[in-house]
């Protein structure tokens, strides 16, 4: 019972190989309980405990409640072993459940690994669309496996179908592992992994096959799908190929949207580090950090991809946004202004990342010389607008300029509250209290925990003899306001 409070807690908490290990303590004492065994099954897929899964999965099994990925592990260990009767075995579950739609594909890699024909068991996809666009994804890559197709025709193939990243990936991993690096750069237009032949080329086996697929299926899940599934999916195509590094990025996010920010970075750690996919998974790793409350370590981390020598425009707006959170505009700036001198030039949003970092620092005359550079890029973007009219205002240039900005703005965005407010503090600051006070009203009743609107809501109910209904909007937003405003808050409420 210890155990096993230990390790709910320890999950609660995201702290999976602890939890792993107490629930491995209760499944001893509890050896024929359900419950124990699925909780336990899913924190060892979780924490890569194989051998804590592995026996989950058997009571699991025993007591009629084990989940339709169970027939998965088996089979991404038969897979990694080449033990083709426990493969067989696994498939025909597999055939038998939800996930059969792998299943025609899971039957060609076996084949191929044995040396047999693959199309049948392609074929027998039928005309199930997923199945059979898994099928005939996975006819190129087999094809390149076995060496029948050459780098280029997999090439236009591949781009014909719109195939999308995972597919590519494999393929260009197959071509790279074969010296075929041209093809494999041309294949892979997108960031996602580098394309240095040395770093991502794999040599086919049947385990790279199951991984792969998995991988694939996991990808289409990853942002709505059922998380325990993905997690299975990304887990057992980690087993059946320990080096598939996309597989562990695709765990990450799927355990990030569960807010579990202590395994989720555990998994990207796991990449290797001269890896094809070891800049993605650098990138990923500031993100997780970041969102755990880590924020030093996630600086210093950016601030190590911002300087290295093959630093990207990409590694500059990580830190520059990093330095941003940590309430350092001034040094912000600097990377900032890196970005907006990259080559393609930079849309309108850098200008006003740039504009916007200058004039939290109280640089005015450069902020302002951004973020209209902002505006020019981008004249019919409310938020440029809305930033640069603003601006202005906060510096007494209340005239016809910039209002028109900020009712441009607010034509563009008319249920933006913060841009609505703009609006109608414009007006007051320009003397027309009456003509704001509808529009923060309405504002501040659209986002009732937005500090910096009930404060101007406050400030424009005093300036109208409205006392009572001021000191209660600055009461509202004392609520929420953070430094400096709180303290500017507390000073008005003694009025």
């Amino acid at each position: 019972m210890s155990s096993y409070l230990a390790a709910r807690v320890a999950a609660a908490e995201g702290r999976s190989a602890a939890a792993s290990g107490d629930y491995a303590s209760a499944l001893t004492g509890w050896p024929d309980d359900p419950a124990v065994a699925v909780r336990a099954y899913r924190e060892a897929m979780i924490s890569g405990d194989e051998a804590l899964a592995l026996r989950a999965a058997r009571v699991m099994e025993a007591e009629q409640v084990a989940p339709i990925d169970v027939a998965l592990l088996d089979l991404a260990i038969a897979a990694r072993k080449r033990d083709r009767a426990a493969y067989d075995a696994a498939l025909v579950r597999i055939d038998a459940g939800a996930l059969r739609i792998v299943a025609p594909v899971l039957r060609a890699w076996a084949a191929w690994d044995r040396k047999q024909p693959v199309e049948a068991a392609l074929d027998s996809a039928g005309k199930e669309p997923v199945a059979r666009r898994l099928a005939d994804e996975h006819r190129i890559l087999l094809a390149l496996a076995a060496k029948r197709m050459g780098s280029q025709s997999a090439l236009v193939l591949l781009q014909a179908m719109s195939a999308p990243a995972d597919t590519r990936i494999a393929a260009a991993q197959i071509m790279a592992g074969r010296g075929d690096e041209a093809q494999a750069r041309a294949l892979l237009s997108d960031p996602l992994v580098a394309s240095d032949r040395r770093a991502l080329g794999a040599k086919p086996d049947l385990g790279f096959g199951v991984s792969r697929l998995l991988a694939r299926v996991a990808a289409e899940l990853v942002g709505e799908g059922p998380r325990p599934l993905v997690i299975a999916l990304t887990r057992t195509a980690l087993i059946a190929d320990p080096y598939n590094d996309r597989a562990r990025l695709l765990m990450a996010e799927a355990l990030s949207r569960d807010e579990a920010w202590d395994a989720a970075i555990a998994a990207v750690e796991g990449v290797a580090p001269r890896g094809a996919f070891a800049h993605r998974a650098a990138v990923v790793r500031v993100g997780l950090l970041a969102s755990a409350d880590r924020a030093g370590e996630a600086l210093m981390l950016a601030r190590g991809l911002a300087t290295a020598k093959n630093a990207t425009v990409d590694d500059w707006q990580i830190y520059g946004d990093q330095l941003i959170a940590a309430k350092r505009p001034g040094d912000a700036a600097i990377w900032y202004e890196r970005v907006t001198r990259a080559d393609p030039p930079v849309p309108w949003a850098a200008w006003l990342q740039y504009g916007g970092a200058l004039d939290q620092a109280g640089q005015a005359e450069p902020a302002d010389a951004a973020l209209a550079k902002a505006v020019e890029l981008g004249p019919d973007e409310p938020l440029a607008l809305n930033y640069l009219g603003y601006a202005r205002i906060e510096r007494g240039e209340t005239g016809a300029p910039s209002l028109g900005l900020l009712e441009k703005a607010s034509k563009l965005a008319p249920d933006d509250a913060s841009i609505t407010d703009s609006l109608g503090w414009g007006y007051f600051r320009a003397g027309q209290a009456g003509r704001a006070l509808p529009l923060v009203e309405r504002a501040a009743m659209a986002e009732p925990a937005n500090a910096e609107i009930a404060d101007h809501l406050g400030d424009i109910y005093w300036a109208l003899g409205r006392f009572y209904e001021a000191r209660y909007s600055w009461r509202a937003a004392a609520l929420t306001a953070e430094a400096p405003l709180a303290g500017r808050v507390a000073h008005k409420l003694t009025l």
